[in-house]
């Protein structure tokens, strides 16, 4: 069988500074080393720096327009454009801003069709842009499109359990679901054990996006109720709009933390790493709500912790006690409760060797299951089992790792 021509459209950038750019870098990156070539499409404006894998030929387009509608169509006549009557053995896409109008036309753009559901927008867009959450309209248009690609699509590739019985909801056949973790890379968070005694004052660290779901303001007011024990401070590290920062700037001053409080602009993976190291615990006070609960995620906030050695205090639901247990992996706190994440911290300076423990033990985790070359095998190991297609390297020889595919 001759190599699979592969094409990988998404609607964001090459190399920004978020989980959603590396996990596009090592799926691009795996697809190239299988299939020996793979099409990367992706938003114009890329990181300065940003490596392309070997294998991957990149194809950055516009997307320009004053709102995310008139990006996303501005970007679909950008690809149709570049697709030009094209038809490819495998189009693997990620939302619907891209996919849409090729799954719908499917059959005269590829021969299999992979959709990578992170997340989906008509659960997702009402935390950035609230006043969708009242527009029907508009709503009913998303999930009408989404279900045009989740119908078309001959593989659907999503990263935890609970995404995996949501989309079974929707109407996708468990047989065409594939669970494949986020994971991270070891060369880059290499492991640094615990201090055996805590600094003062204790540094606290939040690092991912600030989008509402994230529950970032949960561990401003953990961090203020937690200076009335101890001195502490808190770095916030991710990417953020101006008027979020502004937001997260006035809850500072508000609860009067504002000179405890570091906020930094997101870096590369590299910079990440060397702040996990330099912080005491790491935090991940994710919500209760729709995006976490019902339609899930896998957050690398947690795995990058867990990776990085750094005691993790994170939210007890689903889609993280799946990645790391309480009293095993993480102290795992009631959602929404900063008075919660602020007695786990307390406990992690008060109980001897509990942070050490749980640093090992996250570390040994995440080395077994979640580094993103178990999830670039899993990746390939799907498009065989399920789509019938082999990759070219050793790739998709190598020996079987935790979990399954499929």
């Amino acid at each position: 069988m001759s190599t699979p021509k592969c094409v990988y459209v998404v609607f964001d950038r090459f190399g920004a500074p978020k989980g959603a750019a590396v996990h596009i870098s090592a799926f691009a990156r795996a697809l190239g080393e299988a299939f020996g070539s793979v099409d990367l499409l992706t938003v114009a404006g890329d990181e300065p720096g940003a490596v392309v894998p070997p294998g991957v030929h990149h194809h950055p387009l516009p997307a320009r327009g004053l709102n995310l509608v008139a990006r996303a169509n501005d970007y679909r006549r950008n690809i149709a454009r570049w697709w030009n009557r094209r038809k490819v053995d495998v189009l693997h896409f990620r939302s619907i801003f891209e996919g849409y109008p090729l799954a719908l036309h499917k059959s005269h753009v590829c021969n299999k069709l992979v959709f990578e559901v992170n997340g989906l927008p008509s659960i997702e867009l009402k935390y950035h842009y609230p006043a969708i959450a009242d527009d029907r309209e508009f709503l009913g248009k998303l999930i009408a499109q989404e279900d045009v690609c989740l119908r078309a699509a001959d593989l659907v590739l999503t990263v935890s359990p609970t995404n995996a019985e949501y989309l079974i909801s929707r109407g996708v056949p468990a047989g065409r679901i594939c669970i494949i973790p986020n994971g991270v890379d070891l060369s880059l968070f290499e492991y640094s054990a615990p201090r055996p005694s805590f600094a003062s004052p204790i540094r606290l660290l939040y690092s991912g996006t600030m989008a509402a779901w994230q529950g970032v303001y949960r561990a401003i007011e953990a961090l203020e109720l937690l200076r009335k024990d101890v001195p502490a401070t808190l770095t916030l590290l991710g990417p953020m709009t101006p008027t979020r920062r502004a937001e997260i700037s006035e809850t500072c001053r508000e609860l009067g933390v504002a000179e405890h409080v570091a906020i930094l602009d997101a870096g590369d993976q590299a910079m990440v790493a060397r702040t996990h190291h330099e912080h005491d615990i790491a935090l991940a006070p994710l919500l209760r709500n729709d995006r976490n609960l019902v339609q899930g995620c896998c957050p690398l906030k947690v795995l990058e912790a867990m990776a990085s050695g750094t005691p993790l205090v994170a939210s007890d639901m689903p889609v993280v006690s799946c990645l790391a247990r309480d009293e095993c992996e993480a102290l795992l706190v009631k959602p929404g409760s900063a008075k919660a994440i602020k007695d786990a911290v307390l406990r992690l300076l008060a109980e001897p060797g509990l942070a050490a423990r749980l640093s090992d033990a996250a570390r040994r985790r995440v080395e077994a299951e979640y580094t993103w070359d178990i999830a670039s095998r899993r990746l390939i190991e799907a498009y065989e089992q399920v789509l019938g297609i082999s990759g070219a390297s050793v790739l998709a020889g190598q020996e079987h790792q935790t979990g399954q595919a499929c």
